[in-house]
């Protein structure tokens, strides 16, 4: 038995020697196993490098879409908004516009009623001869002093609202102020000019309230 052991040691020790030979003479042996071992190594952490990165990539694009979402609907909402902004100030001026007209021409109705009594006031005026109003005729004289100074304050009454006469005598024939009711030639007198104002016309605030009937010059 101790034979035995003795001839294995004997056969080991020769390899053994021949090995740690090897080893001393080729440590390039050594050198490439340590570098297959870093490479792999390497390769894993650049691997992993990769992998980071490409899910970073992929984050950032995520991040720039929902960025770019987000940005298109505050312009959409900030739109929508100046232009509910524009609309309500629209909206307002209209409103504001209205009321001021309506305070303005909201008595129209009332007015247009108001002018066939100062009609009924004009012709009354108009009808007395002149030459009857002497001191003779003490109540005529009395009565047409009163429908004058009555006829004088309804037309002050309607100049404090904005109403005034359209008694356009000689002027140029504007359709939007006057009616013609009838052309006739007239010497000395420029065609399109009125020639007769058979009725007066109001304005109301700058607008027509009830247009002026008149006689026009026409060529002869």
């Amino acid at each position: 038995m101790a034979a035995v052991a003795q001839r294995a040691r004997v056969s080991l020790v020769p390899r053994y020697a021949q090995l740690r030979y090897t080893l001393r003479t080729s440590p390039r042996l050594l050198c490439v196993a340590t570098q297959q071992k870093n490479t792999g190594q390497n390769l894993e952490e650049d691997q992993s490098q990769n992998e980071q990165k490409v899910e970073s990539s992929s984050a950032e694009k995520m991040l720039t879409e929902e960025k770019a979402k987000l940005e298109e609907q505050l312009k959409e909402v900030t739109d929508k908004y100046r232009r509910a902004l524009a609309d309500g100030e629209n909206m307002r001026q209209r409103s504001q516009k209205l009321v001021e007209e309506a305070k303005l021409y909201g008595i129209q109705s009332f007015c247009k009623d108001l002018l066939e009594v100062a009609d009924i006031l004009e012709k009354a005026t108009e009808s007395v001869p002149k030459e009857e109003i002497k001191d003779e005729n003490p109540h005529l004289k009395s009565l047409y002093e009163g429908l004058v100074m009555t006829e004088v304050q309804i037309q002050k009454v309607f100049k404090k609202h904005g109403l005034l006469r359209l008694n356009p005598v000689g002027a140029k024939f504007d359709p939007y102020e006057h009616e013609a009711l009838f052309h006739t030639p007239m010497e000395g007198k420029e065609p399109g000019t009125i020639a007769l104002v058979s009725k007066i016309g109001y304005k109301l605030h700058g607008r027509t309230l009830r247009p002026a009937l008149v006689g026009v010059v026409k060529e002869a």
